[in-house]
This record gives C-alpha cells, sequence and structure tokens, in this order.
C-alpha cells in the first residue's frame, strides 16, 4: 500500500499531519481509507496475541473479509479512523463509533514496535480534535482492567474519565472539549518531542557526509574538512560512489557508494549532492533509520516552482520515513560543546563557545554572521543555518533550548514566520527564563528571499511588534543591535530598575548619555560622575567601585576617551576588574580604542568569553539602546504573567451554534474559498434576538439595543419607548460615531429635537446611510473606546484596543494583543494606545472604570480564541464612565475560516 493514498472527498484534507513523537521521530495521521483493507490486515497480523486480547478481549489471529471492510470503509461523520504510518506501514488505527448524537465509542490499537513512543496519545488527539467538529462531546471506552497502559492514556491526555465496571470492563467516559489541563499536557508532551528531535541532529554521535569528493571545492568536500578540523567526538562516514567504486578515501576516510551500505546507525546525514539525486539518498537514509537530515544542497524552493514542488515532496519523504529536515539550501549546525565539536557547516573554523544559541534562517548570510560575532568576541552554544527552513524551524530550535543546560540566550535572525501563534506561545515561555531577541527582515514590505513560501498578515506592522512585545522577544532592527543586545545579555546581570548612573572623562560624552537615556526611558541617578581626563587608572576604577555599590543605581554606563598616544589596555583591565562580580550590568563606551564593539574580557590574554565580560560600544547610542532594550525585558520578566480568567457565565456552545446557523444559512463556501477573497456574511448587533447580539451575549457582553427607524414619526415612537435623552445615529460604517460627518446626534431629549434631527440626517447623508438610522437611549457620560478582534491569515485571533475617534484612527494608536489573554495581558492591552492617559481623566474627561474595560477585553479575548468564524468583531463605541461601560455599537463578519497555524493537535508546518 502506497502511503500517497489521497483520503475521499469527504475526510477533510487537514485531517492528515505530520507529527513527532516521544522519541523525536515523525510519524503520519491520515483517515484511514477504503484502499487500506490489505494493509489493515497485516497491520493485525502483526500485533502479538497480548495486544490483539486487549483490544478484541479475545484471541483474534485473523481479521475477516467482513472485518476488514467494516474497519476499513468508514462514513468521516458518525463512523471515523485514523491510521499512523511510518514509511507506509500502518503502525497504529483510532477509531470512533457515534453512539448517539453527542457520544462515541473510541478504541485504539499500537503495533507492539511502536508502543512506549506516545504515539496513543497523539491518536487521541487527533481523533478527539475531528469528532469535535463532527460535533462528538463525549468519548466512551471500554479496557480491559489489566490494560494498564491504555486506562494510563486517558488519564495522561489531561482528561477526567469517569470509570465503572460493568461484566469485569472498564468503561470511561469523558468530555473532549479542550481544557486548560489537556491543553498544558499537549504542549508539555509537544515542547518534549520536538525538542529531542532537535537533539538528535544538533548532538549526533555520527555524521555521514554524502557527496564528499576529492575535489576540494565541492559542497561535500568541504563539509566534511570542517567536520573534521572541528574535533567532532562521534564517528565520521562519506558516501561517494566514484570514489568507493576505487577503493579511495577521502581525507583519509573510508568510503561506501550508498548510504544502506553503512552497517552501523547514523544519527546524521549531511546531504551535498545534486539536486536530482537527493530523494534517492533520503530513501537510503530511512533504509537504515538515520535520525535526521541536513541538506545544504539547493535547487529547491529558492529556484522557483518546480523547486518548491521538489522541497515539499523532501519533506514528505523524510518525514513519513521518520526524519526531521535542516534546510535545504542550508549553511549547516555548529555545536561547541566540548563533547561534541561538530561543525557541520560551511563556515570555514569553529566559532567560540559561549551561552548563547543562535538561529538564522539565511543559508547566504549564515556564514557572514558568524563572522561578524567572532569579531565581536561572541561565540555559540549552537549555530544553525536552516536555508529555506522547509521543516525544523525557530521554534523547533526554542523548543530544544528551553532545556539546554549551555544556552542562556537565544539570537533569532528570522526572515518570515511559518506559524507565528506557535512561535509566540514558546517565546513567551522561554523568555521567563531566557532572553530571546529577534531581527526580523521585511517587517514593513513583508518581502520574503525565494525559498519561502507563507502566509501574509494584514496586521500593520506596530501590531505585530505589540506580538512580540506580548512574548517577551526582544526586537532589534540591524544585526549590529542584535549584537549589542546579545553580549550585554549573555555576559551581565539583568538590571533590577532603569536607574542608570554614569562615570567617564568626558563632559560631552556624560551630556550625550543623559540625552540618550531619557529618550529611551531609562533616568540617569544624579549628575554624572566626570573624572579628569589625565586621572590615572586606579582612581578610575575606585570611581566605578564606588558607584556600583550605591542602592539606588540598577545599571551604569562607562564612558571613556583615550588621550593621544596613552594606551587603552590599562583601562579596559580597571573597568573589568572593578565590575568583576557586580550584581548590576555594567556597559562601556570606549571612543576611538576599537574599530568595533565587542567585549572586555574578566581575565587578561583570555580568548573566549566568560561570564563577567564587559560588553563595549563605539558610541554612546548603540550602549545605551541595547541598556534600554534589555531594561525593558527586565521590567517584562519580573511582571507577573497573570491568570487567564474562567467566567462561568460563558455560554460557548449556545455562541457556536449562532455561528452554525449565521453560516449554514448564507452561501459562504469553506474555507478554500475565502482564501480567494470570499467577503463572508456581515452581522450588526440591534436587538438583543439578532444573531451577532445572541452571539456576544453568550460571552457576557450586551449591546445596547437600538431601534431602526424610516420616518420621523417611527422616530419619535422609539424614542418614546427608550425615554428621552436618545441618539439617532447611522449604523453606516462610513458615517458611525461621527457627529462631525453628520451620522450622529446626541442627547435628543424631546419629540421636536427627534423630528428636526431626522430631517437634517434623512436631508444630509446619502441614501444608503439615511436608510439605517438608529434611536438608541443616551449613554453615560465616559470616555469613546473602540475594542475589536481580527482573525488574521497568519497569526490568527488578534485583539486591539484604542480610543475613539478619527484622530487615534489616523495615528494607528491601538495596541495589539494574541489570546489567550491573561488578566495581566489585559491590563497591558488597555494601558498601551498613547492616548490611554484620557482614561485617568487627563484633559477634562471622566476617570474610566479601567476594570470594567479590561473584563471586555478579556470576554472579547475568549471569543477570539474560540470561535475563528467571527472574523472581524469592532465594538464602537465604548462608553467607559466611572462605574461601568456601555457598549453601544457592534458589527462582525463571520467566514469560514482557514486552519489556524497552531492547532489543538500536535502538528508539524507544511
Amino acid at each position: 500500500m502506497s502511503d500517497a493514498t489521497a483520503p475521499p472527498a469527504s475526510a477533510p484534507a487537514h485531517w492528515e499531519a505530520d507529527v513527532v513523537l516521544r522519541d523525536g521521530r515523525t510519524v503520519r495521521i491520515r483517515p484511514i481509507t477504503a484502499n487500506d483493507g490489505e494493509a489493515l490486515a497485516s497491520f493485525h497480523r502483526s500485533l502479538s496475541d497480548q495486544t490483539v486480547y486487549f483490544r478484541f478481549f479475545a484471541p483474534y489471529p485473523e481479521l475477516s473479509q467482513r472485518d476488514v471492510d467494516r474497519f476499513s470503509q468508514v462514513d468521516h461523520v458518525d463512523r471515523v479512523a485514523l491510521v499512523a504510518t511510518v514509511g507506509g506501514e500502518l503502525v497504529g488505527v483510532a477509531r470512533y463509533d457515534r453512539l448517539d448524537e453527542t457520544d462515541a465509542e473510541v478504541a485504539f490499537v499500537v503495533r507492539d514496535d511502536h508502543q512506549g513512543r506516545g504515539l496513543g496519545s497523539v491518536l487521541l488527539e487527533h481523533l478527539a480534535a475531528a469528532a469535535r467538529e463532527r460535533d462528538v462531546r463525549r468519548f466512551v471506552a471500554e479496557v480491559l482492567p489489566s490494560n494498564r497502559r491504555m486506562l494510563a492514556t486517558f488519564e495522561e491526555a489531561g482528561y477526567h474519565p469517569s470509570h465503572r465496571i460493568e461484566d469485569g470492563v472498564v468503561v470511561l467516559s469523558f468530555d473532549i472539549a479542550p481544557s486548560h489541563s489537556s491543553e498544558r499536557v499537549r504542549v508539555a508532551r509537544e515542547h518534549r518531542a520536538e525538542a529531542r528531535s532537535v537533539a538528535a541532529l544538533v548532538a549526533p554521535k555520527s555524521v555521514v557526509i554524502v557527496g564528499a569528493g576529492r575535489d576540494t571545492a565541492s559542497l561535500g568536500h568541504q563539509m566534511l574538512r570542517h567536520l573534521m578540523d572541528s574535533g567532532f567526538t562521534g564517528r565520521i562516514y562519506v558516501v561517494n560512489r566514484v570514489a568507493a567504486a576505487q577503493g579511495a578515501t577521502v581525507l583519509g576516510v573510508p568510503t561506501y557508494a550508498r548510504v544502506r551500505d553503512i552497517a552501523e546507525s547514523v544519527d546524521l546525514a549531511v546531504v551535498a549532492v545534486p539536486v536530482e539525486e537527493v530523494s534517492g539518498v533520503v530513501d537510503d537514509c530511512a533504509a537504515i533509520g538515520v535520525a535526521g537530515l541536513l541538506v545544504v544542497s539547493s535547487g529547491f524552493a529558492e529556484s522557483g516552482p518546480e523547486g518548491l514542488a521538489r522541497q515539499r515532496a523532501l519533506v514528505r519523504r523524510a518525514r513519513g520515513n521518520g526524519m526531521r529536515v535542516i534546510g535545504p539550501n542550508a549553511l549547516g549546525i555548529v555545536n561547541t560543546d566540548p563533547l561534541v565539536q561538530l561543525n557541520a557547516s560551511l563556515a570555514p573554523s569553529m566559532p567560540r563557545r559561549a551561552p548563547i544559541g543562535f538561529f538564522c534562517q539565511s543559508g547566504a548570510l549564515g556564514g557572514t554572521i558568524l563572522a561578524r560575532a567572532h569579531r565581536r568576541g561572541l561565540g555559540v552554544s549552537t549555530f544553525v543555518s536552516a536555508g529555506n527552513r522547509a521543516d525544523i524551524s525557530g521554534n523547533d530550535l526554542l523548543q530544544f533550548w528551553e532545556d539546554d543546560t549551555s544556552t542562556d540566550v537565544v539570537l533569532l535572525y528570522l526572515e518570515s514566520l511559518g506559524n507565528p501563534r506557535k512561535f509566540t506561545r514558546i517565546a513567551r515561555r522561554l523568555s521567563r527564563s531566557k532572553p530571546v531577541v529577534a531581527m526580523r527582515t521585511g517587517r514593513s514590505t513583508q518581502s520574503y528571499p525565494l525559498g519561502h513560501s507563507v502566509r501574509r498578515t494584514t496586521l500593520p506592522v506596530a501590531a505585530v511588534d505589540s506580538i512580540f512585545a506580548q512574548a517577551g522577544v526582544i526586537e532589534t532592527d540591524s544585526l549590529g543591535q542584535l549584537f549589542d543586545v546579545a553580549g550585554l545579555l549573555a555576559f551581565q546581570p539583568l538590571p533590577q530598575g532603569s536607574r542608570v548612573a554614569v562615570v567617564g572623562n568626558s563632559d560631552a560624552l556624560a551630556v550625550l548619555t543623559t540625552d540618550a537615556c531619557e529618550s529611551s526611558g531609562l533616568s540617569v541617578v544624579g549628575a554624572p560622575v566626570t573624572l579628569r581626563q589625565d586621572c590615572d587608572v586606579d582612581t578610575f576604577a575606585r570611581s566605578i567601585r564606588e558607584v556600583l555599590g550605591d542602592d539606588h543605581v540598577d545599571s551604569l554606563v562607562i564612558t571613556h576617551v583615550p588621550m593621544l598616544g596613552v594606551p587603552g589596555q590599562p583601562w579596559e583591565r580597571a573597568i573589568s576588574a572593578a565590575a568583576t562580580g557586580a550584581t548590576k550590568p555594567v556597559v562601556a563606551v570606549l571612543v576611538a580604542a576599537r574599530d568595533e564593539s565587542g567585549l572586555i574580557a574578566p581575565q587578561p590574554g583570555s580568548v573566549d568569553p566568560a561570564p563577567g565580560s564587559v560588553p563595549f560600544y563605539g558610541t554612546v547610542e548603540e550602549a545605551v539602546m541595547a541598556l534600554s532594550r534589555v531594561t525593558r525585558y527586565a521590567q517584562w520578566r519580573a511582571r507577573p504573567l497573570g491568570e487567564i480568567p474562567d467566567f462561568a457565565d460563558l455560554r460557548r456552545e449556545e455562541a457556536a451554534a449562532v455561528v452554525l446557523e449565521v453560516l449554514g444559512s448564507s452561501d459562504v463556501g469553506h474555507a478554500e474559498r475565502d482564501a480567494q477573497g470570499e467577503d463572508g456574511v456581515e452581522l450588526r448587533a440591534q436587538d438583543p434576538a439578532d444573531q451577532l447580539s445572541r452571539i456576544l451575549a453568550a460571552y457576557g457582553i450586551e449591546v445596547w439595543p437600538g431601534s431602526p427607524v424610516a420616518s420621523e414619526d417611527e422616530a419619535v415612537a422609539a424614542s418614546e419607548t427608550v425615554g428621552y435623552p436618545v441618539v439617532l445615529k447611522t449604523l453606516d460604517i462610513r458615517f458611525a460615531s461621527r457627529t462631525d460627518l453628520g451620522g450622529l446626534r446626541l442627547n435628543l431629549d424631546n419629540q421636536s429635537a427627534v423630528r428636526n434631527a431626522y430631517a437634517s440626517m434623512a436631508a444630509s447623508l446619502d441614501p444608503d446611510a439615511a436608510a439605517n438610522l438608529v434611536v438608541q437611549g443616551m449613554a453615560p457620560p465616559g470616555v469613546a473606546c473602540v475594542v475589536g478582534s481580527v482573525e488574521d491569515a497568519l497569526f490568527g485571533p488578534v485583539v486591539s484596543f484604542g480610543l475613539s475617534g478619527v484622530v487615534p484612527e489616523l495615528l494607528g494608536d491601538r495596541g495589539y494583543r494574541i489570546p489567550p489573554l491573561t488578566d495581566a495581558d489585559a491590563r497591558d492591552l488597555v494601558a498601551a494606545p498613547g492616548a490611554s492617559p484620557v482614561l485617568d481623566g487627563v484633559g477634562g474627561s471622566t476617570t474610566a472604570d479601567r476594570d470594567a474595560l479590561e473584563n471586555l477585553v478579556l470576554r472579547v479575548g475568549l471569543l477570539a480564541d474560540d470561535l475563528p468564524e467571527v472574523g472581524d468583531l469592532v465594538l464602537e463605541p465604548v462608553v467607559v464612565s466611572a462605574s461601568g461601560l456601555v457598549v453601544l455599537g457592534a458589527r462582525a463578519v463571520l467566514r469560514h475560516p482557514a486552519a489556524r497555524t497552531d492547532s489543538r493537535a500536535r502538528r508539524l508546518g507544511t
């Protein structure tokens, strides 16, 4: 049976996925097909007697043809089955059969040689996700008491099954809706599996170079030379058909004609062959169980559509056989651990060792970046340049570095974002213990190099920057800034606050430093300590120590201008000695002393950077920029994460039913049509019975009702019902909440005022706006705000907040956050706009009830996270008074969304 068999049309394509298991190897999950009958029978015959007994509660050596047909022919609605395959062979099956409208019976079986890899829990995740799509809410399973592994699978997945014994069988039932506990389990398992898959590649015990010949200019030869020169501690193999046929060696290493001829196990295969030969090499690697591939060959997505097809086939072939891929078009991997000493890259020399993990997407720039880091005195713990990033990505490396004791700081050079929702989730967790510093190319243009096939965002640049900041990521604008920040983070302690002291021998530099600090959000404590330019080294060092001992100082900037003809080394040693053992960060500005920023080593003559190394910079601006970014990070890290609220009044199922009612009755197509520009269904909240009002009410968001009116008499009648004073407004988005454009009349307190307002608006507005007039009760005085959410193709749900009005809108004065939101996120989001002080009464406005506003933001965040179909939600105006708020208007667009990049079941990106 071929693993490439496409599922029938009734089985959603997104039910197929590649997943990393507990041991770091991959498995493919897909819906069963009618063509799987023979493979299913063979799979059953491969099971041990005990496994068969646990599944069928009796000896069952052979499946009958009737069994085969029943198990392989399903409807993908009431009867669903998923299979797990490795190398095209079935290694696991999971299925459910619906019992009634909400319950389904579930069963699993995993081939004996694949048990203990976490495959059962993966199948459960994916089967539960499929069942939820088919409106199944509970799973029921019958398990023999002696089948402890299966009993544990349900418990350990974060579900809370009830148990009862019937006829000697344990009957379990449990709700399959995602919960905090099941999500924690899923994320923890994903982390362990993906970290292990990376570890096998960056710390291999054996490496084969495929394509290493005697031509010194070839990629394979260079890779072999660099690997050997690095002092790699593991075994090295070479595959070269010509050399093997001649019985020759390459650089003294015996050669093999094919990878499959190697009898020993191999962890990493470096593929440096012409593009047309790569697929054959992948098959050979699969045959001997290679753990992963580093593909430096080019000719893939960077070369055009045909290359992209080759790249996708490469990844599918590798993952389908349990392997991960770095590349293609990659520079390579470096690991400076003395127990590994790996330079499987095109970089000619081994970098210094330092506690810095570095992921670089660019193969072309990777070598240049390493060289530049070396000139600055920086090193790495591990370095991965992924080229086209077809499989292994920065997300995988973040998972690995979180547990890597050799890495204290993470650097990322990113050319595109494949799964930013997952990235921010992992980065936010990692940043609580290890800083993550990133430089993104194409931030404003969304321009990506050839070879990067990714979704694009419609969010403004400020929104993406806010999302990275929410995750604690330190963003920089250039490679120089990336290294400026890295040197400070890797070798100096974090500041406890923003109070900065300045010590130096130049009044001019002291003034520049003070100005730079104040404009960067840092406060200079007292007057700078300015020493005579001809002061001696001991006085200089003593002044530094005295300032560092001041409890009112959180960090220190040292500035030094050398005297003509006086060597700078004694001053550098003085700075290093005075800063040794300090619990506060120290940065130095050494004007004209060096050509490039770098590090002052704590030990004279030391080559490798070490804790206590003082970063120095050529300009005040570089030093203060690095210090201010690190200070903001330290402040972020010191703040509590907060808690995700659990509102008792939410009616999620009711809201989902309304969404289904809307989309089921519309002519909106599926997600594929949306990707081609489907407009969706526009909804407005006017009456509690409206569909949007019902969706919002299910999340505890009440919209003040409005009465549509089509004449003066109707307007008066509606006003009498509501009670004066009232508002007359148009729902037309062009004029909504715009008194300056005549779309809103306030404080109408009698019949005459209402009639005059109606007549004026009917005459001045265009026909579309005049046809959408509504009477609404006058809200209490307060600050008008706008709360919204969008379903972005790249980032998924994003919540926004700002003050209403044309000026904030024109200035883009909005805050943005990705849900799920904690209460701390909600506070930060409300405080994010530059105009947010208006909420505190600045400018004579009403002091707003921030608690009520944050509560609303949290509810919108939950709605956006739960319902991707609600693609564009705007609550405007939200009038916030001193004791509460009212939502006066709401609109949304509902559409069938594309699948989110970070799903509820573990899967690798495509």
